[in-house]
């Protein structure tokens, strides 16, 4: 093995700026899928649920979480597909799921075939959960890879936007006290939430369609032996000089391991434990902030706070603003402060808006506050956890390692959010809303704690100064 490895950031002055941005954001539409998928259920929610006549706690939650399984086992075969298909070619996959499930969710005859394609969607979501941020990590330079994958999380948040804009603008408006009869015979509780779900389907296809277009990533060349390929990659991204250099460091990485296990298991050596524990501790912190049942039931968490189903789907909209505007916040400020400071603002910010959320629904204060509330801790969020979860995920693992590293931090993240979702029907029935909050408040605030003990900062470092660093040759 090659001496210290060579810093790559001194040539990327020449950088492509143009042509990296432009595959970085093709390759983030899989997070504006995965985005748009994941929350255009919560404007749908009143309308299908009438329409099936979903009323126990039970069926409500199976509903509105189904899909995280598929998530979870698109995560899981994200990481066995990975390594031998490649980043682009699980992409693609993930886009023709996306189109193919949208479409048949919305035109679903009966309870059962919606669940079916909603967890078939799910798993076009769990591909492109692990693929995009991986795919963009791989192809950025060092001092750029915050604001890139920062930029997946963005499109997520277009996606989110998008989906709430266009379920808004597809429902018809309902009286404040509406029934759910009364909404099972409208022509929202017939057609309204069909034609939400199949919108997913016309973004599906630009992206299959954008997709022919980007290279694989270079990492993943260089791992298969096809050097001269992850050359012509490298060169285009950053010319000559910039490609030899980042080349040498990869295949000074892959060097390192080849004689050591590229398996699964290879996760659980003594040395890179730690690093599968901070994935997979930051995924699970992530989910239980409890900002992700502020879009996925967005109907009681304001219905509880006064608001009707019209001034819900408003709502949702300004929630979808504040998430924008946030997240474009952190793709500025990820690569100036770092890593570890936007987690330990976003932690505390998120946990004390949450405590004071539960203080306002115990005391009944007016519908205004819960939004002003639940508003700041998304800011919060959008700022730290959301984006930077992604980021520190897709750099943190070895490079023979990644697929499989971020498949199970991803697949962690999405069996908490599968349990974030489905139990929280049942646990505002069993310490109400303002219980609720409490709890997700406690637990971002440990969340912090945690994060400022154990998390290491990652700004600036390439992915193989990183193994390096992070002692995680295996």
């Amino acid at each position: 093995m090659a001496s210290p490895i060579a810093k790559v950031t001194a040539d990327e002055r020449d950088i492509h700026a143009l042509y990296i941005w432009a595959i970085a954001s093709i390759a983030a539409l899989g997070g504006l899928l995965f985005g748009y998928d994941w929350v255009v259920i919560g404007g749908a929610k009143p309308f299908y649920e009438a329409h099936f006549h979903l009323q126990s706690d039970r069926l409500i939650g199976w509903a509105n979480s189904c899909a995280l399984l598929g998530c979870l086992a698109g995560s899981f075969l994200a990481g066995a597909m990975n390594w031998k298909f490649g980043r682009k070619q699980i992409l693609l996959t993930s886009g023709v799921l996306f189109a193919i499930s949208s479409v048949c969710t919305g035109w679903a005859p009966d309870f059962d075939a919606f669940i079916a394609w909603r967890i078939t969607g799910g798993v076009a979501i769990g591909l492109a959960s692990n693929i995009s941020p991986t795919y963009i990590a791989e192809i950025a330079p060092a001092s750029w890879r915050g604001r890139l994958v920062s930029l997946n999380q963005l499109a997520i948040v277009c996606g989110i936007m998008a989906a709430q804009i266009v379920n808004w603008a597809i429902a018809k408006k309902v009286p404040e006290h509406a029934t759910m009869s009364f909404i099972a015979a409208s022509w929202n509780g017939h057609y309204g939430w069909r034609w939400m779900f199949t919108a997913v389907a016309l973004p599906a296809i630009i992206f299959v369609v954008c997709l022919i277009f980007i290279p694989e990533s270079p990492r993943w060349l260089a791992s298969k032996a096809w050097n001269e390929k992850a050359f012509q990659v490298l060169a285009g991204i950053g010319g000559d000089d910039y490609a030899r250099r980042a080349l040498g460091e990869i295949d000074d990485s892959l060097a390192s391991e080849s004689e050591r296990s590229a398996s699964w298991t290879g996760l659980l050596a003594p040395n890179l434990r730690f690093v599968l524990l901070i994935g997979v501790g930051l995924a699970i912190l992530q989910q239980w902030s409890g900002i992700n049942i502020l879009f996925n039931y967005a109907e009681e968490v304001y219905k509880n706070a006064g608001y009707g189903v019209s001034a819900v789907l408003v709502n949702i909209i300004v929630t979808g603003i504040v998430n924008l505007v946030f997240t474009v916040l952190s793709m500025m400020l990820v690569d100036r402060f770092g890593r570890r400071v936007l987690l330990l603002v976003g932690c505390c910010g998120i946990g004390i808006a949450d405590l004071l959320a539960a203080y306002a629904y115990r005391a009944h204060l007016p519908g205004r506050f819960v939004l002003t509330l639940t508003l700041c801790a998304i800011a919060f969020y959008a700022v730290s956890l959301a984006p930077v979860t992604w980021v520190v995920i897709s750099e943190i693992f070895p490079n023979r390692l990644r697929s499989a590293g971020v498949s199970t931090a991803v697949a962690s993240l999405w069996a908490s959010s599968f349990l974030l979702t489905y139990s929280f029907p049942a646990l505002v029935n069993l310490v109400n809303m303002s219980g609720t909050f409490l709890l997700y408040g406690i637990l971002c605030l440990l969340g912090g704690a945690l994060v400022y003990r154990f998390v290491p900062e990652t700004r600036g470092k390439s992915l193989e100064e990183l193994e390096i660093a992070l002692n995680t040759h295996v």
